[in-house]
């Protein structure tokens, strides 16, 4: 299992802008229709990375924590499917069902989106302010399959709290570890 850190986007940087499918509603969806009023948390993950697989439900208990305060969830999907077709969007549709994503679980073909916002690996998470800034990038938390640490989401929802509090989001942030991206 590989173990692939988060390139650490530079903080400030503003979102890049795209249009891409939900598998699970099959419309395509802008950035800017996602957007989230209080802020917007994008997800570069995937189906069969066993490092998302153990942050799954957690990804999902954030977003239905975070979503009714003004925070909307997106989760991005680039590998290259001819590689991996277990990662393609009917297999993604699949997995949002069996894990109730209740974010939208979007499919980047052409690896343009994963490559304009420097991902590296999955899970990698960006939280970006109302202007589409970045404010927090790195990982969930500390815990990673086999190291005995619970998963409970301690790096990401101390950003989105301090962004409810009105407060600085510390610049003490942790890169992510997951799979790297499948690139074509």
């Amino acid at each position: 299992m590989a173990r692939t850190p988060s390139n650490m986007l530079p903080l400030g940087t503003i979102a890049p802008d795209f249009t891409l499918t939900d598998t699970v509603t099959k419309e395509n969806f802008s950035l800017q229709q996602l957007k989230g009023e209080k802020g917007t948390v994008i997800m570069f993950i995937c189906n069969h990375c066993p490092f998302v697989i153990h942050v799954n439900e957690e990804i999902v208990r954030a977003a239905n924590d975070y979503r009714a305060q003004g925070f909307n969830f997106i989760a991005i999907s680039s590998n290259d499917v001819e590689k991996y077709p277990q990662d393609g969007p009917e297999e993604m549709w699949k997995n949002a069902q069996k894990n109730n994503y209740t974010f939208p679980y979007l499919y980047d073909e052409t690896q343009d989106v994963a490559k304009a916002y420097d991902a590296a690996c999955t899970p990698d998470f960006y939280l970006f302010d109302t202007e589409l800034r970045l404010i927090y990038r790195g990982q969930l938390d500390d815990s990673r399959p086999g190291n005995g640490i619970p998963v409970n989401g301690r790096d990401l929802r101390q950003a989105l709290d301090a962004v409810l509090r009105n407060a600085s989001v510390s610049a003490d942030q942790k890169p992510s570890i997951g799979c790297n991206i499948k690139w074509k």
